[in-house]
């Protein structure tokens, strides 16, 4: 007996089984005829004792057979935990989206004066709280490089700074394999051990290959470095179609998927089974500015493309909202903010960086991460759809009131009306009632309530003996 369905939500699919395969089949070629360069020593070991075929040193030819087993062995699902508990916040698996900041712009616009200057480390802790205080963002990224911190170890810094000041998961960058050992550490400090981060990880690795299909020291370092450890990483290349990728998007996907997948077989020869995150941020080069878009239709159809082939390959994925090319909060800038949350949605991406971003990434706008938690919760309820069982068909309520009644006073109405997504900046009063309450804009209501957020929220406290130990090793380098 067919059972009814009782729920009905919007859904997209742009690339069918055999689209994906077209891909799939065109990186392994890549992988096959023209490879890629490993420059890690550690990591040319690790090929050289699999079937990996290796020449001129240090280019790498992948046959078909050793990618699959690298994709059978990879996690299908990995759960983000809070800071020590094992309270998964994040599920990384199938169609759940969970946002978060993004990393390291050299320019903050403040929303207290509007004024875009150099990030300090007190702006860092308030955009760490802001995002603490937002139920929409799932985890936290560094957001600024303060240009006030006198020291050589920032990245380290800014992890400290971050697990004081959210217990969200964090997704961190870093120099070197040094600095992915300090920061492990740290956060291993407040998990309890190395152990239970293992088990209830708090963190994730973003770092990258270089394209075209280079293997860096550095970067290959950190990759080995997450999968000895078991812990979490997105390795993921940044093609630029039209720089450094073929300006076709079909040639974009195809080269980053060749290195997102030559990285998996790197990372599961060291590590089988350790968890890894599929990611591609293939943009494309504006021709008239030279700039990477960030905002763009073809930028969101490479987001969808992504998302898939990382289903297709059942490992979560990595993705990109909240973004803007636009140098201030305005009209542009929630207009790029809404149209990317609103195609991660749909896409499906598990794990949604660069909330906050103006100006291709240069510069983080508190004012638009909250702007963009904001769209978060309305197109979230566009995503959760529209029920069809029998209380929402409400057809005994309808007889009851008949031709000609009223719903308003029914029980029914009072059981369901909070089922509406309700605004907190958007304005839904008339004129006279919205002149009566102050006559303000939406920006000004914005940036009141991001001024209110950042001053009053007060993060759940680091324990003394956790934070002990993060300033430990700190002052060890």
């Amino acid at each position: 007996m067919m059972t009814q369905q009782t729920q009905a939500f919007p859904h997209m699919r742009m690339l069918s089984e055999a689209q994906c395969r077209t891909i799939h089949s065109a990186s392994l070629e890549i992988l096959r005829r023209t490879g890629v360069r490993v420059y890690h020593d550690a990591a040319l070991e690790l090929l050289r004792a699999s079937d990996a075929l290796i020449s001129d040193d240090n280019l790498v030819r992948f046959p078909a057979g050793l990618v699959e087993w690298a994709l059978d062995r990879a996690p299908s699902r990995i759960a983000l935990c809070r800071r020590g508990s094992d309270e998964v916040v994040a599920p990384l698996e199938g169609r759940k989206v969970h946002f978060g900041t993004g990393s390291d712009c050299l320019n903050y616009l403040d929303p207290r004066t509007g004024e875009r200057r150099k990030f300090t480390a007190e702006d860092v802790v308030d955009c760490i709280r802001l995002v603490d205080a937002l139920p929409e963002l799932d985890f936290c990224m560094s957001m600024g490089i303060p240009a006030d911190l006198e020291t050589d170890s920032a990245y380290r810094w800014q992890f400290a700074r971050m697990v004081e000041y959210t217990s969200k998961p964090i997704v961190f960058v870093c120099d070197d394999r040094g600095d992915c050992e300090a920061i492990a550490a740290m956060a291993a400090a407040a998990a309890g051990g190395m152990d239970a981060l293992r088990i209830n990880p708090t963190l994730l690795l973003y770092s990258e290959p270089s394209t075209p299909l280079k293997h860096s020291e550095t970067a290959t370092g950190k990759l080995l470095y997450m999968a000895e450890q078991a812990l979490p990483i997105v390795h993921s290349p940044a093609p630029m179609m039209g720089g450094t990728a073929p300006v076709t998007m079909a040639g974009g996907l195809a080269l980053g998927n060749a290195e997102v997948l030559s990285s998996l077989v790197i990372h599961q020869l060291k590590n089988p089974g350790a968890p890894f995150v599929y990611g591609s941020g293939l943009h494309h080069l504006d021709m008239k500015t030279t700039i990477s878009v960030y905002s763009a239709p073809e930028f969101e159809l490479a987001r969808v493309a992504v998302a898939e082939m990382g289903r297709f390959y059942d490992l979560p994925t990595w993705g990109y909202a909240g973004h803007s090319d636009s140098c201030v909060m305005d009209e542009q800038a929630a207009a790029d903010a809404t149209f990317s949350v609103f195609a991660s949605l749909l896409a499906g991406s598990n794990l949604v960086h660069d909330v906050g971003y103006l100006e291709a990434g240069l510069t983080t706008s508190p004012e638009m991460i909250v702007f963009t938690a904001e769209m978060i919760t309305m197109l979230r309820r566009f995503m959760s759809g529209v029920s069809l069982d029998a209380g929402a068909l409400a057809l005994d309520v309808i007889h009851a009131v008949g031709p000609g009644g009223e719903f308003l006073s029914t029980d029914h109405t009072m059981a369901h009306f909070r089922e509406f997504w309700e605004p907190t900046l958007f304005n839904r009063k008339r004129v006279d009632d919205w002149m009566e309450a102050g006559g303000k804009r939406l920006g000004d209501r914005l940036r009141e309530r991001t001024l209110a957020i950042m001053d009053e929220h007060e993060p759940e406290p680091l324990p003394d003996q956790a934070r002990d130990e993060i300033e430990r090793i700190l002052e060890a380098g």
